[in-house]
């Protein structure tokens, strides 16, 4: 840029920011500056969604036109865990971006988001403590919280259970890639033997179980304090809290009734 391009975009308004459709490959400078201040962004929009697995999102990246196998090789030659690098939030990228392209930058911007809010709380991010912790806590949140406003007591309730050595026991750490929207049944849990599976296995998973949001991350590094032990879904669509195991049957039998 000159200082004569400088006068002349003043004159014309303001150059967008981001991505824009030129749609000529030649045209004279003041045409160029013209187009800079007016053309129409070539942009498309993805959504990812808190609660929503790696697995699910890169389906639904591949019915725009996108290879799925291409998708996935990327994504596990760039990303540092197999879920949970991703970052619930909408990102505009360029029209006739390549799978490499697309999926480089949803990493690149779930990393630069896990880090930023990590900085914002703890001023520090140690990556592998930030997700082998902290966000798969949130993914358990994230996938078992009726609403934002339960998640910090449904943190609670993994923390006192952690601290007690007691099994997770939740459905949410089963809902992991390709199960994201089934129901856990009885069966269900006695017939999946992997890591996730919180009724067989003490502790935490390995990595998060979904992708998540800003809120499910604060709930799992201010939880409520509370000695909740357990809950169950209520017929209002939120969750009843107990103390003891007593109480919790109790509550179960008043969401059958």
């Amino acid at each position: 840029m000159t200082r004569l391009d400088r006068y002349a975009l003043a004159l014309l308004g303001h150059p967008q920011r981001g991505w824009i459709d030129i749609g000529q490959e030649r045209m004279s400078r003041l045409d160029f500056l013209h187009a800079l201040t007016t053309a129409k962004a070539a942009l498309f929009c993805v959504t990812i969604i808190p609660g929503e697995t790696t697995y699910v999102i890169l389906r639904q990246l591949a019915k725009r036109g996108y290879d799925l196998d291409r998708l996935q090789n990327i994504y596990d030659q760039y990303a540092p865990y197999p879920e949970g690098v991703l970052f619930a939030q909408t990102y505009c990228l360029p029209k006739g971006s390549d799978e490499k392209s697309v999926m480089g930058y949803l990493i690149q911007e779930g990393l630069k988001n896990h880090e930023r809010v990590a900085m914002k709380h703890q001023k520090s991010f140690d990556q592998e403590a930030w997700f082998k912790k902290i966000v798969t806590i949130a993914s358990i949140i994230q996938k078992e919280a009726a609403n934002e406003e339960e998640m910090p007591l449904v943190a609670s309730v993994i923390y006192n259970r952690l601290k007690k050595g007691m099994p997770l026991q939740m459905d949410g750490s089963l809902n992991y890639g390709s199960h994201s929207h089934e129901k856990i049944t009885p069966k269900r849990i006695r017939n999946d033997t992997s890591a996730f599976n919180t009724y067989k296995n003490r502790g935490l998973p390995p990595y998060p179980v979904c992708v998540v949001g800003e809120k499910a991350i604060e709930a799992a590094l201010y939880p409520a304090k509370s000695d909740y032990l357990y809950f169950v879904r209520s017929k209002d669509g939120g969750h009843k809290f107990s103390r003891t195991y007593k109480k919790h049957l109790r509550n179960i039998k008043d969401v059958q009734k």
